[in-house]
């Protein structure tokens, strides 16, 4: 049984994707202006203003399970469809949204949240150190300040690159052959042309199925600051939408960018992730807000059809006098250099 809202919301899926992965457009790294910010200059402000970031082996984290029809499958093929896809943008001639073993790590202490997460787009052993990518959120409880750091391979380079010791985004000497961190991390200027906090535009710590797997390796502040250090990252914006008891919001903020376009629909079972099975796109799997939803489509549809639907309103029409919409992401201008 569908929801009414299928016959209601006119977004495209395909259309919406796309643009979200657009504007993650995967490419090498450009060569950095003398006038940018480097890493080592963002390193160390991010270091001072937040904490440290200590260097860690890639094969350490979490796998990131794929499964299909709630199994692990005997082999893996490319551009397969499983239980949870990744969500996330993938170059024609990768593996697919389904690729196996990637990894996620939790390196917070205390009030200073450090989540990284190694990405595989192309099958390799599950102990292989070579990864495609490797990104980094660094983030303030306290005070909100948060930073992003990333790293990847060309696109069309099937062997990775070695992450056995991901280097700190400040780190000026590396140990003998290992990675320095200017050559391994993308300069912040690149870096914040991903726009990450497009997709990342209700916190720095973004739920999907996929990674809700591992959620207890992932640290949260749903309703904490939000605050992006660094000139390069003073574009980034979001605004929170809601409405007069609406039932998403209670747990979380919703934020206006890719929420919008995207997630708002996938969560809600009205659109289907990319590269998702039979089980995927049944019910409750194609409806993963709430978080561990188990009650039935009947009692979804009661419960959260209409804040559904509101908040969709709001996104199209966000001076509709039911919408309160509130700032998320506050840049943080000044960039100290060292």
């Amino acid at each position: 049984m569908k929801s009414p809202l299928f016959a209601q919301v006119r977004w495209n899926k395909a259309l919406a994707f796309g643009l979200c992965l657009s504007a993650l457009n995967f490419s090498a790294a450009p060569s950095q202006a003398a006038d940018q910010t480097s890493v080592l200059q963002y390193g160390q402000m991010c270091a001072q203003e937040i904490g440290e970031i200590p260097p860690f082996n890639c094969d350490d984290g979490a796998v990131v399970p794929i499964t299909v029809d709630g199994k692990t499958p005997s082999q893996y093929t490319s551009g397969m469809t499983c239980d949870r896809p990744a969500l996330l943008p993938y170059d024609v001639g990768t593996f697919g949204q389904c690729t196996p073993y990637s990894r996620i790590i939790n390196l917070s202490r205390g009030k200073t949240q450090i989540s990284a997460f190694c990405r595989r787009e192309y099958l390799r052993e599950p102990s292989s150190p070579m990864f495609d990518e490797v990104d980094i959120v660094l983030h303030a409880q306290d005070s909100g300040k948060t930073c992003w750091f990333h790293a990847q391979s060309a696109p069309g380079d099937t062997k990775g690159f070695n992450a056995s010791r991901v280097p700190p985004p400040n780190e000026k000497t590396p140990p003998p052959s290992q990675p320095a961190a200017e050559k391994f991390w993308w300069p912040p200027a690149p870096t914040s042309d991903k726009n990450c906090g497009g997709c990342h535009d209700a916190e720095p710590f973004m739920y999907s199925p996929w990674l809700g797997q591992k959620w207890q390796y992932v640290p949260t502040d749903p309703l904490g600051h939000y605050i992006n250090l660094g000139e390069d990252f003073a574009k980034w914006h979001s605004n929170s939408i809601s409405t007069r008891d609406n039932t998403c919001v209670g747990c979380h903020r919703i934020g206006d960018q890719a929420s919008c376009s995207i997630y708002i629909q996938m969560a809600a079972g009205i659109t289907n992730a990319p590269g998702g099975d039979d089980l995927a796109k049944s019910y409750p799997l194609n409806h993963w807000m709430p978080v561990n939803n188990d009650n039935s489509l009947a009692f979804w549809n009661v419960t959260h059809e209409k804040s559904i639907r509101d908040l969709l309103t709001c996104c199209a029409d966000p001076k509709n006098s039911m919408c309160a919409i509130a700032p998320i992401i506050t840049p943080e201008t000044k960039t100290k250099r060292h």
